[in-house]
């Protein structure tokens, strides 16, 4: 984009914010405001047998860490052919918040986005030491498929450090935890879960909303964002203890970009795809609801984009939009060569945008 920029307006003072909504990204763009270390620990990925290496990041004051679920849960790490959410699990997630509690962490923040995972979270509390059990008092195996046979969660044995830490998730949809619009029913198919199997995987985590809600006494049933990730939303809730934030307003607020806004002409973000989940606490719609207030317009260079109209662009808060995708540029071509078509496009956003 900066290239691009620099092509059509060569003079122009370029101001770059990399943003994240709280999936992926989410340390790397955080990790300067924050003057916060880059740390590396090896965890289970989200497959029983795979070991990963997660990024993760530690305030120099060793106050706050700064995790990212997709670096150890995410669905990047595990090949298509391999993916399906019954079977993957949020291990590594509990995990790195076991290494945040080594390094003396008094505030963890967890950023939920790109996961392979549909099991509510309970992967990551088990590794914290909590206990999930049948009907037998044997314990369920990991994965979104075992829940619906769960009867019992033991939290006897939890690693007492969490209660001195405070946990924000940072998340980027409203989903409830299950139903029509809840975690299994909108996400797992993008996970690999097939169309016989959501109903299931949705049961599960109607059952393991209902076995909180009798041994943890929280209801995260219809919680807003608690089916983000997966339902690890309710699950940071009913394990953590901690509080679920649009990701966008975390990083936006830290970044102080209302402070950025005040010196800029206009603003060019971005995205994978834009569509109606992009109203949904994703960077655009942050981005546009900032700089609606502070009057700079805002333009956009997507990958690929549903059918948009003048009227429906302005319902977005945008004043011009450039896709990487055409009648002459598959989804697959657009991947492949998306530095070269991104600096086009934004070339010729701001040729438009420049002309009387």
């Amino acid at each position: 984009m900066t290239l691009g920029v620099s092509d059509t307006l060569p003079h122009a003072s370029i101001d770059v914010l990399p943003l994240s909504d709280g999936g992926e990204g989410l340390v790397s763009v955080l990790a300067p405001a924050l003057r916060a270390g880059i740390r590396t620990s090896t965890v289970q990925g989200p497959l029983a047998s795979q070991r990963v290496d997660a990024q993760w990041a530690m305030t120099a004051d060793r106050s706050t860490a700064v995790l990212e679920m997709a670096s150890a849960a995410g669905i990047m790490l595990v090949p298509e052919a391999r993916r399906d959410p019954r079977f993957t699990t949020t291990y590594g997630v509990g995990e790195l918040i076991v290494h945040a509690l080594d390094a003396g962490a008094s505030h963890i923040l967890l950023g939920l986005g790109g996961s392979a995972t549909n099991d509510g979270g309970t992967g990551m509390a088990r590794a914290l030491g909590y206990r999930f059990t049948d009907s037998r008092g044997c314990p369920i195996a990991e994965g979104g498929d075992a829940i619906r046979f769960l009867c019992h969660i033991d939290s006897s044995h939890v690693d007492r450090r969490l209660d001195a830490v405070s946990v924000t998730a940072a998340c980027d949809v409203a989903n409830p935890f299950f139903g029509s619009e809840g975690a299994t029913m909108v996400y797992a198919p993008q996970k690999g879960a097939r169309p016989e199997h959501l109903e299931l995987l949705d049961q599960g985590l109607k059952t393991l909303a209902n076995v909180i809600l009798n041994d943890c006494g929280c209801d995260i049933a219809s919680l807003p964002g608690s089916g983000a990730a997966g339902g690890m939303g309710g699950g940071v809730v009913a394990f953590l203890h901690g509080r679920l934030k649009r990701g966008i307003d975390i990083v936006l607020d830290t970044l102080e970009f209302d402070a950025h806004l005040r010196a800029a002409t206009i603003v060019i973000t971005g995205e994978g795809k834009l569509d109606e989940q992009t109203r949904h606490g994703k960077v655009i719609n942050g981005v546009t609801g900032k700089a609606r207030t502070a009057g700079v317009p805002v333009a956009a260079v997507v990958g690929t984009a549903d059918t948009i109209g003048a009227e429906s662009l302005q319902s977005f808060g945008l004043a011009d939009l450039e896709t990487l995708t055409s009648p002459h540029v598959s989804v697959e071509q657009a991947i492949l060569n998306a530095a070269t078509l991104i600096r086009a496009r934004t070339g010729a956003l701001l040729q438009r945008l420049a002309q009387p």
